[in-house]
């Protein structure tokens, strides 16, 4: 199992590159998930470009953490250490969510590990004060049962309403919802997410080309969320995913997919 030593934690990563062009995309993946998150897209891709995606510390494959709270500007030093190891120049950076708040500090602080952001479901704000309270909750009670007795909570708000009416992805809904709640410590990067402070400030600073996809059905980070991030950013791009929820490069994989190859080859 491929594992990077960087600020006393242990990365578990991919690389499946180089692809012919010499380009890198580096993933950044969504709270609960892990590199499977964009898998479908680094299938698709990896043919064209070196594809390198991570699990953030205390998540995915990656070890396990003992603060009580893994913040995100922790996260994003492991980014950019990773990174810096990894790549060989600028690299393609695409974030989700927690992984956008990472990329969006990179981006705006160390641009020369940029050339272009792509930014799904994510928001540049602190997390909202209505949904605070309830999150602290689910975070309590999964440090005592786990994450698994939430799945029927955790569902609504990692996914969108298509995927989890839809008889027919039942079995791939449940693999997803599995991948979500399988590690007991999850809490300490929950934390991290929720008690994280707002970089909107910073996204004027951003010179990267940048796109910025939202779904349709995202609860967690709404299409305000995404305009708010788009205006601030000197010439981002905004999309829409139609019947994607906060998961979107899952759940509508090609969309995605099509939406990341047609910005980075325009």
């Amino acid at each position: 199992m491929p594992e990077l030593d960087v600020n006393g934690t242990s990365l578990y990563y991919e690389d499946t590159g180089p692809g012919s062009t010499g380009e890198t995309i580096a993933f950044s993946h969504g709270l609960l998930w892990s590199t499977a998150m964009f898998a479908p897209q680094i299938a698709e891709l990896r043919a064209r470009y070196r594809c390198i995606a991570w699990d953030h510390r205390g998540q995915g494959q990656s070890a396990a953490d003992h603060r009580h709270c893994i913040g995100i500007e922790l996260v994003a030093q492991d980014a950019v250490a990773l990174l810096e190891k990894l790549a060989t120049g600028p690299v393609h950076l695409v974030g989700l969510s927690m992984g956008g708040f990472v990329a969006m500090r990179i981006a705006a602080r160390r641009p020369e590990l940029v050339h272009k952001l792509v930014l799904l479901e994510t928001s540049a704000d602190p997390e909202p004060l209505e949904n605070v309270g309830r999150y602290r909750m689910l975070t309590a009670i999964s440090r005592v049962i786990g994450l698994r007795a939430l799945r029927s909570r955790v569902g609504p708000i990692m996914l969108g309403k298509t995927i989890l009416a839809d008889r027919a992805r039942r079995a791939e809904l449940d693999r997803y919802l599995d991948i979500m709640t399988a590690r007991r410590d999850i809490w300490r990067a929950v934390q991290g997410v929720v008690d994280r402070a707002g970089c909107y400030d910073e996204l004027a600073r951003i010179r990267a080309r940048t796109l910025v996809l939202v779904g349709d059905e995202d609860v967690a980070t709404p299409l305000p969320k995404a305009e708010r991030i788009a205006s601030a950013i000197s010439g981002a791009e905004l999309t829409g995913l139609q019947r994607a929820g906060h998961s979107s490069p899952v759940e509508e994989p090609a969309q995605v997919t099509g939406a990341i190859a047609r910005f980075l080859q325009s």
